[in-house]
């Protein structure tokens, strides 16, 4: 116990016993099996997005030929509006311009409907992506054995990438 009570003599058991737990730690580290997946990928790259966004282009293209059809009137009528202005009655120009801007308030209010209706059949098609994509990820989990999964990471090496998996086991 005495040659434990000099300063130098605690210093090298305190390092040998870090150097202990440091070789312990990382033999331990080095037994988990980390993998890694890209989700945006996956919603980029996998045949079930490309199938939701023609679904969902299906689906709300003849509303926005709708409204492409109302806008190309509204330029129509102001392009007229303006050319007919100097030679039309105060009154009928008056009535042509509030018949203008009702039919552009309307057009604003299909417009925000529109793209809220659109907005959330995205993400709808999206959320059941996800859960679709998250299942695959846990079933190549527990059959190669990975101790975690993790996703979306700023950095990580390709040899841990998992994400074709993801996409082929999507694909099926």
């Amino acid at each position: 116990m005495s040659q434990l009570t000099t300063p130098s003599k605690l210093l090298q058991c305190l390092l040998v016993c870090a150097a202990c737990f440091v070789s312990v730690a990382s033999a331990h580290a080095q037994e988990s099996k980390i993998a890694m997946f890209d989700a945006q990928r996956v919603l980029r790259e996998s045949n079930p997005a490309k199938a939701a966004e023609a679904k969902i282009e299906q689906e709300f293209s003849k509303r926005n030929k709708e409204l492409a059809d109302v806008a190309a009137k509204i330029k129509a009528m102001a392009e007229k509006l303006d050319k007919d202005a100097p030679v039309i009655s105060d009154s009928d120009r008056i009535k042509r311009q509030r018949d203008l801007t009702d039919i552009d308030q309307d057009f604003k209010r299909k417009t925000r409907i529109f793209n809220e209706d659109l907005n959330q059949r995205k993400n709808e098609e999206i959320a059941a992506l996800v859960e679709r994509a998250q299942k695959a990820v846990k079933q190549i989990a527990e059959a190669e054995k990975y101790d975690i999964v993790l996703q979306d990471a700023v950095y990580f090496n390709p040899r841990i990438d998992i994400t074709d998996k993801v996409i082929k086991a999507l694909a099926k």
